[in-house]
């Protein structure tokens, strides 16, 4: 039961991680700026040790099955982590760059859930590169480059990361049943995209052992 509460705290920890960089990414006039900037969150949490959904849900075929019992924890923990940071946000002096994040989050909502679930699984695409390469990179400097490539070119882009927008949805305080329903799109495509590099790594080693 303990090692449950601490991975559910490092869960927390790992979306307040998160919502910190989504708020220095609102508070940046520049997108390329706040995209740079952004990158702490993940490098924070693989420094050290946090959970984070997008990073663990690529795992999820090589591990037993209780590892998805694990992954749904830490999307849990994710969001009541961001949701922290994101009403946080709104009660302090700088809460007005959530008139930012509340048009940010209009722009995804309008949007429809065939466009949102694809721009989610080439988010995760990017985001197993800059977890996995964080962790199997044998150079300390490649290590840090993949973050920062993973998650600046997911923001450039306008790929979705469920995560990310579990704050953005907080901060602007747009949270209803149609919210529900995209961050749910947006965590299968998350999924999807994050599956599918030790998916196909899977399907080759099988075929050279044959």
């Amino acid at each position: 039961m303990n090692k449950r509460i601490a991975s559910f705290l490092d869960s927390v920890l790992g979306g307040i991680c998160i919502g910190i960089g989504g708020t220095v990414f609102l508070s940046c006039e520049n997108k390329v700026v706040g995209a740079v900037f952004f990158c702490l969150g993940l490098f924070a949490i693989c420094t050290f040790g946090f959970n984070l959904f997008t990073g663990k849900v690529g795992y999820i075929f090589e591990r037993p099955r209780s590892y998805t019992g694990f992954v749904l924890s830490v999307w849990l923990g994710n969001l009541v982590g961001t949701g922290l940071v994101g009403y946080g946000i709104r009660l302090t002096r700088i809460a007005g760059i959530t008139e930012k994040a509340a048009a940010m989050c209009q722009a995804k909502l309008d949007d429809n859930l065939l466009s949102i679930f694809i721009l989610s699984i080439f988010c995760n695409i990017l985001m197993f590169i800059a977890v996995d390469g964080f962790q199997k990179n044998p150079h300390e400097v490649g290590k840090y480059i993949g973050i920062f490539l993973g998650v600046t070119v997911f923001i450039l882009c306008g790929f979705e990361h469920c995560v990310a927008n579990m704050f953005y949805f907080s901060a602007a305080n747009v949270w209803g049943g149609r919210a529900l329903l995209y961050m749910l799109v947006m965590t299968a495509g998350n999924t999807c995209g994050g599956v599918l590099i030790p998916l196909c790594r899977m399907v080759r080693r099988k075929a050279e052992e044959d």
